[in-house]
């Protein structure tokens, strides 16, 4: 409709500044005008057909769904070359097969049983200078690639200022030279992440000032040992909990100062979790993140967290940010903004989720699909309370760590509780930050992408994050780590909830026990104790019995 009416404003402006119509003219600029609106109209799809993508980061989480999605949702796209580098006993092209050859490929391989012929493998270490790769590589590339999607970086917060620097900053910059010289470059992509300014409670959809000059940071890095670059990180990070986040933000200047002649775009998704609806709800394939929070809650592992009940958990599902990013390249290589676009891709904006209900939802599913061989019965307690969370540490993870791993030892089997609680608290330590935080991010970039679609895009390349029913996805969500993640059958799911059984009844026996205990050491031997004993007992008898009154009285 709009359209429309700025084409019956094109005739009414047109008829009253030439009263001696020009037909050749006229029907030039009516040509022109149509061939404008049809561009602006091309589906996702379209525009895809014949382009040669480059891609970067895909045996990574947002780079595997992204092409994935890219293959199965634009089947005419000409190429999608893979930069891989090689690990010690896996080639480039080896490690690719791994991943097309896993169930996040069954959908595309049953659609498209040749889709791996449009997959061109090279190997390529994105920190070294020009990528690492050969001239003849390098001279392909500039004459054909058209589009770039940058997913690679190390997600890992606990990752060295030195190595965060190299494969998050130094990678980019690489990958920026080599897009200046291509002649057929429309759009540069660049995956950053919400929390890239996390010193800030607003965060707009814009590039703000770099935290050090990234240039400078490099250079100084190139000349310090490691010892003075560990001393000097907390203080270059201010409020910045990790490198992760701090270098994901010096990308972002990066990009757009030595990207400042690129079509360029960044998307920043919130914390990734599994995948709403595509390829198929709740798939996950990792333990980043919550993921791995969730497992060692459903196993019964974790028993506390140090959280905010009233925090924002701003998770994202996989596939939502997929669409933005593959959306976001869309828009600006048919439009070409002349500032670079950012995207907040969040939902705790416009479907806001509180940690609180996340624990609830958790629990609340392993409680009726449990995990095989738990450990306990899944339970956590969040807090914001320093005390008390450091009391349930001890009571509810490293007392019964403990026991358990003296009675592998009399067993004669080797002790491993302890070293599992310790490594899940220091995944807790890295994730405390955002658990017990919230932040407010502006999204009119992504509702005004999202309004530019056409209904059909809307449905194939869907992000509307207001759709997403909750209750439903945390359920998927933990059955797909259960399914997915620890190769566990939904036929044993009977077997579980027998052994989830069991440890409730040993549960309630260990309790009878520790009360009888009790009695016997400290009540028993003392009238005092006795007699308290009696009135506490006494008080909640007539308090049910009240209560049971009560109920018959209402009826």
């Amino acid at each position: 409709m709009a359209e429309a009416g700025k084409f019956y404003l094109f005739l009414f402006m047109f008829s009253l500044h030439h009263t001696s119509l020009n037909i050749v003219g006229f029907c030039s600029h009516l040509k022109s005008w149509i061939t404008a609106t049809q561009v602006t109209m091309v589906s996702i799809p379209e525009y895809y057909e014949g382009k040669n993508i480059l891609l970067t980061g895909a045996t990574g989480f947002v780079g595997k769904v992204l092409l994935e999605k890219l293959l199965r949702s634009c089947p005419k796209v000409k190429a999608v070359y893979v930069l891989v580098r090689k690990k010690a006993r896996q080639t480039a092209e080896a490690r690719i097969e791994e991943i097309t050859s896993c169930k996040l490929f069954d959908r595309l391989r049953e659609e498209q049983p040749d889709f791996k012929e449009k997959i061109i493998v090279v190997e390529s270490e994105l920190t070294q200078p020009e990528l690492d790769l050969s001239n003849p590589i390098k001279e392909e590339f500039i004459e054909c690639i058209n589009i770039i999607f940058h997913c690679a970086a190390t997600v890992r917060f606990n990752e060295t200022l030195r190595d965060a620097v190299q494969l998050n900053v130094v990678a980019t910059q690489q990958l920026l030279s080599l897009a200046q010289r291509m002649k057929n470059l429309e759009v540069f992509m660049h995956v950053s992440t919400a929390y890239a300014y996390c010193n800030r409670k607003q965060i707009e959809e814009v590039v703000y000032p770099p935290p050090v000059d990234p240039k400078k940071l490099i250079d100084s890095l190139e000349w310090m040992d490691d010892d003075l670059v560990n001393d000097i990180t907390p203080k270059l990070l201010g409020k910045r909990p990790n490198t992760y986040t701090y270098t994901k933000a010096l990308a972002e200047s990066v990009v757009q100062e030595e990207g400042a002649k690129l079509n360029i775009a960044i998307v920043r998704p919130s914390i990734i979790g599994a995948s709403w609806k595509e390829p198929f709800p709740g798939w996950i394939d990792n333990f980043n993140g919550p993921s791995g929070i969730f497992i060692a809650a459903g196993k019964g592992i974790l028993r506390t967290m140090r959280a905010s009940n009233d925090a924002l958990a701003d998770l994202v599902p996989i596939d939502v940010v997929v669409n933005t990013t593959l959306a976001a390249a869309w828009y600006s290589a048919i439009n070409r903004p002349r500032k670079v676009m950012v995207y907040n891709c969040t939902t705790g904006g416009t479907n806001p989720f509180h940690w609180s209900e996340v624990e609830y939802h958790v629990i609340s599913t392993f409680k009726r699909n449990p995990l095989e061989q738990a450990f306990r019965r899944p339970n956590v307690n969040l807090t914001s309370n320093h005390l008390l969370y450091h009391y349930w540490i001890a009571v509810s993870h490293k007392a019964p760590a403990f026991l358990y791993d003296t009675y592998l030892r009399i067993t004669g089997r080797s002790p491993r509780m302890m070293k599992t609680i310790t490594r899940l608290h220091k995944s807790m330590m890295f994730l405390e930050y955002f658990t017990s935080n919230s932040w407010t991010w502006s999204t009119e970039n992504m509702t005004m992408l999202m309004n530019q679609l056409t209904p059909e895009d809307k449905k194939t390349f869907n992000f509307d994050v207001r759709q997403l029913h909750w209750a439903e996805y945390m359920e998927n969500y933990c059955l797909g780590t259960k399914k997915y993640v620890l190769n566990e059958e939904m036929s044993g799911l009977p077997a579980a909830r027998k052994h989830l059984n069991k440890l409730r009844n040993i549960r309630y026996g260990f309790n009878t026990i520790l009360v009888i205990l009790i009695w016997r050491i400290f009540i028993a031997r003392s009238q005092m104790a006795r007699n308290i004993w009696y009135f506490v007992v006494s008080l909640c008898y007539k308090f049910l019995s009240y209560f049971r009154a009560s109920s018959t009285m209402r009826y």
